[in-house]
Formats: C-alpha cells, structure tokens, sequence
C-alpha cells in the first residue's frame, strides 16, 4: 500500500458549467483534509483551483499553494493557504509540486490541465517518479480524453502498459483507494541511474 501523505491536484482555473464538478472539487479537499492528507496545488483562489482549496482548509486541512512569479496576482493567488511557494517559472513550479507529492489527482480543466496530467504521466513512463496518478472522470468529463488514449494503444502509439498508469474512477474514496493499492511497474533497464 502507498502512504499517501499529499497529493496533488491539477485542475481548472475556471470553473466550468457543470455544477456537479464544482462540489466534487469541494468534496475532494474536504475528503483529503479529513484523511490527513496534505493538498498540494497551483495556489489560486478562483476556479475548481479554489474549490479544491476551500474544501480542505474549510475541514482544517494542510494546503500547500505553488505559483510561478509572473502568475502571483491579487486577484488569482490565494493568500490564506498553510504555505505559499512562489517559483520563477512554470517548469520550477511543476518540479516543486512533484517533489512535495506522494500522488496526484487530475479533475477537469484545460489545456494546462492537460498539460500537467501528461508531463506527470510521461515521467512515470520514463521511469523518472513511481507515484500513483488518479483521474477522477466526473460526469464523465473524460470519456473522450480516455477513448483517445485506448484507440492510442489499438494503434501502437500507446503500450497498454502504460495506459495502465492512468488511475480513474468517478468516485472519490474509490480512487483513493485505488491509488492506495497502486503498484508501479518496473522501471526500464535503459533508465536505470548506474546505467554506462
């Protein structure tokens, strides 16, 4: 079983229009306080970014905020988080909330939702991190995104392996528990830190 101290959580800045994914966000932080589980996420107060926040310190939870410098305006950055760490670039930021992470959990958003889902996914491919990632497909948000990625494997662009790094599951404590239970595969030989 994976001790899952923190987790972090990449998700949208806006908050979209489905109002089932707004109190999922909520829920989550509520559900990580209240396991003791420490939040770590892109700082801000506005979108799911801020639900997932709200709904972790509203239950006394520890949250972690990582914000790039350039983004650390007053009207997006959250200024009542346990920690604020402000890093000078994107990339910075996203090795930062790595390193404070035991896991990661993506909810719905955009590109750069996007973007920190598969740069975390593509690592644990790589062999660079063993950390479990969750996708919590709420109201099925993503089917496509997931049907995508089976017809990736159907074609040989994607080793059914390696979708299997994906953890997904639309319930909360499920895919907690499924995270909990992950077991890594085994890094490649070529990857290997005293390879010559």
């Amino acid at each position: 079983m994976n001790n899952l101290t923190s987790i972090c959580v990449f998700c949208g800045s806006s908050e979209g229009n489905d109002t089932k994914v707004v109190s999922e966000a909520l829920l989550l932080g509520e559900k990580l306080a209240s396991h003791d589980i420490t939040l770590v996420y892109g700082a801000a107060k506005i979108g799911i970014m801020g639900k997932v926040a709200e709904g972790a310190l509203n239950k006394k939870g520890k949250v972690i905020g990582v914000i790039p410098d350039f983004l650390k305006l007053k009207e997006v950055v959250h200024l009542g988080l346990t920690e604020l760490i402000t890093t000078n670039n994107m990339h910075e930021r996203k090795m930062k909330m790595h390193q404070l992470s035991d896991g990661f959990i993506t909810l719905p958003g955009g590109f750069g939702t996007l973007e920190e889902l598969f740069e975390i996914i593509t690592w644990s491919q790589l062999g660079l991190h063993q950390k479990p990632i969750g996708l919590l497909n709420i109201n099925g948000f993503y089917d496509h995104l997931l049907g995508l990625l089976k017809h990736m494997v159907k074609q040989g662009f994607l080793k059914q392996e390696n979708y299997d790094l994906l953890i997904v599951d639309d319930h909360i404590d499920v895919l907690l528990e499924k995270m909990k239970a992950f077991k890594p595969a085994q890094v490649p030989k070529w990857l290997q830190p005293d390879r010559t």
